[in-house]
């Protein structure tokens, strides 16, 4: 499967993000996702990287259960956050960060890279939000994939399942293209909807940072 960013994107280097956590408060990263999107070229599911990562407390079975059915056995095996965090922070730092609901990826990444200060955040829900403002449904991402007409990656596709962190943040990336295309978005338009609040050069909103 590919995925074709659109021209508005020329000139930015975006990566999306997804994060899927222990459920312990505060959580610690068992999942995460990178898909870089480069204007110049096709994605493929061999863009994105993911990591299993094992944490220092235990995975709940709510989260496992309820969310994205990591146990601990899955990551038993896995390295420590230490372990991938230059990885982490090699493809991230100086990119505009893409998330569904993106104040969670903000929240938690930011707390595993203390330096870490991306140039802009965008959140797909809010851009969601902005294109269509009256979605039946809810705005999210499993409604989100359906209302656009998005076609899910098999689960054979570099083992991308359901609410894992891959399949989101390739989910994700789709639903960005669908929405700067339905809502015929230049990047100034994209940014202002689409913006987390305290991102972005000209936002101290929130003083996150």
């Amino acid at each position: 499967m590919t995925l074709h960013p659109p021209p508005v994107l020329a000139g930015h280097r975006l990566v999306v993000v997804d994060v899927e956590g222990n459920g312990q408060q505060p959580p610690e990263i068992v999942e995460i996702a990178l898909l870089p999107l480069d204007q110049d070229k096709p994605t493929t599911v061999e863009d994105l990287r993911t990591w299993l990562v094992r944490p220092a407390r235990p995975i709940t079975a709510l989260v496992t259960r309820k969310v994205h059915g990591i146990t601990e056995t899955d990551v038993a095996g896995s390295p420590p956050w230490g372990d991938v965090a230059g990885q982490v922070s090699a493809v991230v730092d100086g990119a505009v960060v893409v998330a569904h609901n993106a104040s969670v990826e903000h929240r938690v990444l930011g707390a595993h890279l203390p330096t870490w200060q991306p140039p802009l955040v965008l959140d797909t829900l809010r851009l969601a939000k902005a294109v269509w403002p009256t979605l039946p449904g809810g705005y999210g991402l499993d409604n989100l994939i359906t209302s656009a007409g998005l076609t899910p990656p098999g689960e054979s596709a570099a083992g991308l399942r359901r609410h894992r962190a891959g399949y989101d943040a390739w989910m994700t990336a789709a639903l960005l293209i669908a929405l700067v295309e339905h809502g015929d978005l230049g990047w100034e338009q994209l940014t202002e909807a689409g913006r987390l609040p305290g991102s972005g050069p000209t936002d101290t909103e929130g003083g996150l940072w």
